[in-house]
């Protein structure tokens, strides 16, 4: 008789959740699962909320991604109230989330990953291990990322639940002296993000490209966010879904619902997204319906970067790795790609002498509507569709996160991983780590 092997929790996460795998008799794999323990309701607790209150709910969705969520919802409610922010209140907004995300992404590749690259023993695999072991590297990151996190929250109030971006625009405008402070950091942060990018090249590329290439491998498709003419984008443009032969096909966010397809299943309290045009669902290694989201997707779909660095990143990424790049493992480097840009795209913000301009926002009235605000959240693509009565009050949401869309794909790279590591029953502590690094390179948040 089979028995299941239980990981419980899954280590150095946001969130909780847990890892079931079935061995048949002969102690071979024969099912996987991601358990999520727990329901949120987020979509509910909106249902009879005025509207322009829902920033303010979506933004705790997830501690991580408060500001994506901030964003995205507080985009719906634009479109329903017919409101186009000013030129410097979108900057500003935008501002924002890459400042946010630079944080983000700083925690989950030295907090979260590179404990399994840089101290892999089982003893001092963690973050504390590599900043006993290196000073200056600890120092450096927390430096940086408390850096990023009091950018954003010295000049909007909150950078974690945050409130300072409104229907029709931002809270408040930015003075010159906020700007200059916030330019010198920022200038700090890109030379951070330089040397991440090193660092990943050192410690990851180029030990682990055996585990790069054969644990948590699929074949799927992806999902990201671009502009018209194709370039990386975050914050506003259209969605683009490529399949894993590489075709692709573009469409705005309202048309969402004409691809993409919600699936339950008992054992989780995730729901699992699929491209309803490709086929059936189902959580079979060879199933064409799944797709992913993430860094990964973003810098297989989008053309370009939009700025230098980034670009000399994903040319090097691409001249090694082809496009799509199917390997999981490299999530994290993918990330890092995008923190560059951040940085990059941050600075011109703030060189811009618009953002400075105190017209920010415009006035916005109550009305019956829908609306689909849509951001790139650093797990995955972000999707807040709200609809609402005469009064503004919100009548049906649907909200899909970036674990949502990566939900599949999560449970078919632990599968993978798990029947490339476990034969007839043998498994080590080496194992174990191996498939909960296959879950955190997708940098889930099991809050959503």
């Amino acid at each position: 008789m089979g028995k299941t092997l239980t990981i419980d929790p899954i280590t150095r996460i946001t969130g909780h959740a847990k890892i079931m795998i079935d061995l048949d008799d002969n102690g071979n794999v024969a099912e996987t699962k991601i358990v999520i323990p727990s329901m949120r309701g987020f979509e509910q607790f909106c249902i009879g909320r005025p509207a322009e209150e829902i920033p303010r709910i979506a933004n705790r969705i997830c501690g991580i991604s408060s500001w994506d969520n901030h964003l995205a919802s507080n985009k719906a409610i634009d479109k329903i109230f017919g409101a186009t922010p000013p030129a410097a209140g979108d900057k500003l907004r935008r501002l924002m989330q890459h400042l946010a995300w630079i944080a983000n992404k700083t925690l989950h590749f030295y907090f979260l990953v590179a404990p399994d690259y840089i101290r892999p023993e089982a003893e001092s695999r963690n973050v504390f291990s590599i900043f006993k072991s290196n000073p200056e590297l600890g120092t450096k990151v927390i430096k940086m990322r408390q850096l990023a996190a009091m950018l954003v929250e010295h000049f909007s109030g909150k950078v974690i639940h945050p409130m300072a971006a409104v229907p029709g625009g931002f809270s408040k405008p930015m003075t010159e002296s906020e700007r200059e402070e916030m330019l010198k950091g920022t200038e700090e942060l890109l030379e951070f993000a330089k040397f991440s990018m090193e660092l990943a090249k050192t410690e990851m590329l180029s030990k682990y490209m055996d585990v790069i290439e054969q644990i948590g491998v699929i074949n799927t498709g992806f999902l990201g966010t671009i502009t018209d003419d194709g370039t990386w984008e975050i914050y506003d443009g259209k969605l683009r879904l490529m399949k894993a032969d590489g075709s692709c096909e573009d469409f705005s966010y309202e048309q969402y619902t004409d691809y993409i397809a919600q699936h339950i299943e008992p054992w989780t309290y995730s729901k699992f997204c699929y491209v309803k045009n490709w086929g059936e669902f189902g959580l079979e290694l060879d199933n064409s319906t799944i797709y992913r989201t993430g860094a990964l997707a973003r810098i297989n779909v989008c053309e370009k970067m939009a700025t230098p660095l980034a670009q000399a990143e994903l040319e090097e990424f691409r001249d090694k790795f082809g496009r799509p790049c199917q390997y999981t493992m490299l999530y994290p480097y993918a990330s890092l790609i995008e923190m560059l840009a951040n940085a990059e795209q941050a600075l011109a913000l703030l060189k811009d002498s618009e953002i400075t301009d105190k017209d920010v926002r415009v006035p916005v009235e109550a009305k019956a509507g829908h609306g689909v605000g849509c951001v790139e959240s650093v797990p995955g693509t972000l999707i807040h569709d709200c609809e609402t009565d005469k009064d503004g009050f919100i009548t049906k949401t649907n909200i899909i996160l970036g674990l949502t869309h990566n939900a599949a794909a999560m449970n078919l790279s632990l599968k993978q991983a798990a029947q490339t590591l476990i034969k007839e029953g043998n498994y080590d502590q080496d194992s174990i780590n191996h498939l909960e690094m296959v879950v955190r390179a997708y940098n889930p948040s099991f809050q959503d």
